[in-house]
């Protein structure tokens, strides 16, 4: 019986409302790299607002059904159209790869939305851990083609630069990552510098909800004030939900009381931000 839960699972998320889920869809080919994702459509006529996924695991592992799965259901329950995305690692893929990966896949659900029910008016990028670094950098590109209407980073590492100088080390899966040593030195460190969402900040960003423990011991909950302050200076939106108690991790929240409603502000937040037009 064990085995047959997760297939029990996928179905009771398909048949939920006459909802749609469809899993391994091709959405770039890069090389001999095939990048897949799967998407939940709600029943009814739509367009309905939507979320792109991205998930997290140190840049180096993870993948589309790992770490962002607390999200699903709330999305689900909320009636999104959602995707969860898959993108190259490291160290076999340099930086940006990873990150053109997540804009090729903006570009994709944008081309489809017709066909998968989503108003491009009303696109989320959500990511955690790596993911939340992925999709804050996408927000500060996002024009045109990867427009987004929201940002939501999940405990994401904005500013690499500053965490290297914290921690005197790079770190494996970054100098995997940007193709550098694990020394902190000027060559590093401006690797580093440019690759980091805090240094590409601007005015006109799209608003921005950040949502972090406070007692992270991976990515320091200071990488979500320190942004959110710069990001207010320059006169963006970006409000922080602060998890009292929450190490790195959604998965681990439920142990806190906060992890009981984060999933619920996010949705409320969205809903506010993404106005139907």
């Amino acid at each position: 019986m064990r085995h047959l839960l997760p297939a029990l699972l996928v179905l009771a998320i398909t048949c939920s409302a006459h909802a749609e889920l469809k899993t391994d869809i091709e959405f770039a080919k890069v090389g001999d790299v095939s990048l897949t994702l799967d998407v939940h459509v709600p029943d009814g006529p739509g367009p309905f607002p939507t979320a792109i996924l991205v998930h997290g695991g140190g840049f180096t592992k993870g993948d589309k059904t790992s770490y962002i799965t607390p999200l699903f259901k709330p999305l689900n329950d909320a009636g999104y159209t959602w995707f969860t995305i898959n993108y190259r690692l490291a160290p076999q893929h340099r930086w940006p790869a990873c990150l053109d990966d997540v804009e090729t896949a903006i570009r994709w659900v944008r081309a489809h939305a017709a066909e998968y029910k989503v108003d491009v008016n009303r696109i989320a990028l959500i990511g955690e851990s790596a993911g939340g670094h992925l999709v804050s950098m996408a927000g500060t590109r996002a024009q045109g083609d990867t427009a987004v209407a929201a940002v939501v980073p999940f405990y994401a590492p904005h500013d690499l630069f500053l965490r290297a100088q914290q921690r005197k080390d790079v770190g494996e899966g970054l100098a995997g990552l940007f193709g550098i040593s694990r020394e902190v030195n000027d060559t590093t460190l401006a690797a580093l510098k440019q690759g980091s969402p805090f240094y590409h900040l601007k005015a006109g960003l799209p608003p921005y909800l950040l949502i972090h423990g406070d007692k992270d011991d991976k990515v320091p909950f200071e990488q979500s004030t320190l942004f959110q302050a710069a990001s207010r200076k320059v006169g963006n939106t970006c409000e922080l939900i602060t998890i009292p108690g929450g190490g790195h991790g959604m998965g681990g929240w439920k142990a806190v009381p906060a992890g009981a409603t984060y999933a619920n502000e996010m949705i409320t937040w969205l809903n506010k931000v993404m106005v139907k037009k």
